[in-house]
């Protein structure tokens, strides 16, 4: 699987994974991938470091320039029960109550499948059976055959507890 940053038309930023590099764009070039924010199917790659593992030192390459400290990297790794912390603006707010809108609008009005949500959508998807919104679970292997197959879905909005 291939996380790639994204962003829509209108300047939004976002998250998506992809089998493949070929599953993004042909997923892209069908409009099946939409800035969640707004709904704009014209999405492109924004642009993101890669993640690099150490896998050891390679003879006659010459040694890595440390990268720039980021704010993150300044984070103490462990202050006993300290945790890294954050203040968000009004937008971010705004934002966060949608979600947690957005989410109880879901689990009010579509139909809680559990572990069947791979079949269901499958089901759905073929034109086997009425569609509707539904929810449930599924594996990392069962969403990546979903993606596979052309099969829209997306994760449900998970926001920490009011008192974050």
């Amino acid at each position: 699987m291939i996380r790639y940053a994204l962003v829509c038309d209108h300047g939004h930023e976002f998250e998506s994974w992809f089998r493949s590099s070929a599953d993004h764009d042909q997923q892209v070039s069908r409009g099946l991938v939409t800035c969640p924010l707004c709904g704009s199917a014209k999405v492109a790659k924004a642009l993101m470091a890669p993640a690099i593992g150490k896998a050891g030192k390679r003879e006659g390459a010459p040694p890595a320039s440390p990268a720039p400290a980021t704010p993150a990297d300044k984070t103490p790794a462990d202050k006993g029960d300290r945790a890294p912390v954050v203040m968000v603006s009004d937008e971010e707010r705004e934002l966060r109550s949608k979600l947690r809108e957005l989410r109880a609008h879901l689990l009010k009005n579509a139909d809680y499948v559990g572990e069947r949500f791979p079949d269901e959508a499958r089901r759905m998807h073929y034109g086997e059976i009425e569609h509707r919104s539904i929810y449930g679970e599924a594996s990392p292997d069962d969403a990546a055959a979903l993606i596979d197959e052309g099969i829209e879905f997306h994760p449900l909005p998970r926001l920490p507890d009011d008192r974050n």
